[in-house]
């Protein structure tokens, strides 16, 4: 659960004719008219490619394929479907980014008055906490802040949607993916969520069915755990080889704290209490723009106490005498939420093409566990667009043969090295 923010406002639908449905499971208002979703009637859209998923990785996606049409001329339909109710909703994490990819997608963004990476990391520090003291330890370089900002990345989400639009994506907030549609073993877009289906797998009187959009290429960047990557990494195989990925819960809150403790700039991570040795973890403190402050804890979901509840961790970490200064006073906190992220590594990292599509972004796992950064590598998406648009350019009108979409693969030597580090 996240309790979102007043400055995210809904994105604009581009095609008005497409609504997202609103779910009902009324008894009162459910029919007897049976559910089967593959022989159900439903609206269809055809599309160049169809991206799942509003966050950074999907919507830098977008951009870079708009950018390409401008500089080509060959037009390229790219529709992006949202889960959330606008674009950035669903989008939560610490979050300290290295700009290296934005620099990449959008040379000028600094010249964007309405940018929303205001806040450069100043300071950045490490902190070994025991229960009462927090005792400062050498600082790894990979997770060094210097050239970074701290932001919120639901804002950064808006902001790449809002600039995916005016290049002209289509962006459609509140439609879910909730399956693929297939031919010939091959995915050929994804069908949205159906809407009023009770319980009991009847249609209600508030029945909508979802809307399929048919494809040339399906890019899937749901974020860690998203429920079509999975089906994709099952249906062919794409961990073969490769080890399970791992995942941890990251556990958010943000405070407006008293003016004499906050320092715009200042990030410090901790490990240590309240995690035993055996748990994998460690907190964060990242001071952001307009006296607010990002507090949080990250626990590795492989702990082995099953008595262990994250979330009763960050109410323990927040009564150590760190926390208890920073947050004093009239501090306030503002909004909370918690999400789950991938933690494996370059050896889980899967194959990222299959057949019609890829997986970009944290659906692939691409989080640089020793910097704890992971935004910038999911934006890392200039080849992948390039190959589509030159694929789909070359071929226009026609489905896209599965083994083009390997010329992706190739050129991830930079995410790579980056990995093994």
């Amino acid at each position: 659960m996240f309790v979102r923010s007043a400055h995210l406002r809904p994105r604009r639908l581009r095609t008005p004719h497409l609504r997202a449905p609103t779910l009902s499971f009324s008894r009162a208002n459910s029919t007897s008219s049976l559910y089967d979703p593959d022989a159900e009637p439903r609206e269809e859209e055809s599309v160049d490619v169809c991206i799942v998923g509003g966050g950074p990785a999907g919507l830098s996606a977008a951009i870079r394929l708009k950018q390409l049409e401008a500089e080509t001329g060959n037009e390229v339909r790219v529709v992006v479907l949202e889960k959330g109710a606008e674009v950035g909703s669903h989008i939560l994490s610490g979050a300290v980014i290295e700009p290296s990819a934005l620099d990449a997608l959008l040379p000028d963004w600094r010249d964007a008055a309405d940018h929303p990476l205001k806040q450069p990391v100043t300071s950045s520090t490490m902190r070994f906490f025991t229960q009462k003291h927090a005792i400062p330890i050498p600082h790894p370089p990979q997770m060094s802040g210097t050239g970074n900002y701290i932001v919120s990345l639901s804002r950064v989400a808006a902001w790449l949607g809002g600039v995916a639009e005016e290049l002209g994506a289509e962006i459609y907030p509140g439609f879910a993916g909730a399956r693929f549609l297939l031919t010939d073993g091959q995915v050929r877009g994804v069908v949205t969520h159906d809407a009023g289906v009770t319980r009991a797998r009847t249609k209600s009187a508030r029945f909508e069915p979802g809307v399929a959009f048919r494809a040339k290429a399906t890019l899937l960047a749901e974020g860690a755990h998203g429920s079509l990557s999975k089906t994709a990494i099952s249906m062919f195989n794409l961990r073969e080889g490769k080890q399970a990925q791992t995942y941890g819960i990251g556990l958010k809150e943000v405070w407006r704290v008293e003016p004499e403790n906050h320092v715009p700039g200042k990030v410090v991570h901790t490990i240590g209490w309240p995690l035993q040795s055996n748990t994998y973890g460690g907190g964060w403190e990242y001071h952001m723009a307009d006296g607010l402050v990002s507090i949080g804890l990250v626990v590795g979901l492989d702990y082995p106490n099953p008595y262990l509840e994250p979330y009763r961790e960050l109410q323990r970490m927040k009564h150590h005498p760190h926390y208890r200064a920073l947050l004093g006073g009239k501090s306030e906190r503002l909004a909370y939420g918690a999400r789950t992220l991938t933690e494996g590594g370059l050896q889980s990292l899967p194959k990222l093409d299959f057949p019609g599509g890829a997986l970009i972004g944290c659906s692939a796992g691409v989080v640089n566990t020793a910097k704890i950064k992971g935004t910038h590598n999911a934006m890392r998406v200039r080849s992948i667009s390039v190959s589509l648009h030159r694929l789909i350019s070359d071929r226009p009108g026609c489905l896209l043969p599965s083994r083009h979409l390997q010329r992706y693969i190739p050129r991830l030597s930079s995410l790579r090295q980056e990995l093994l580090e």
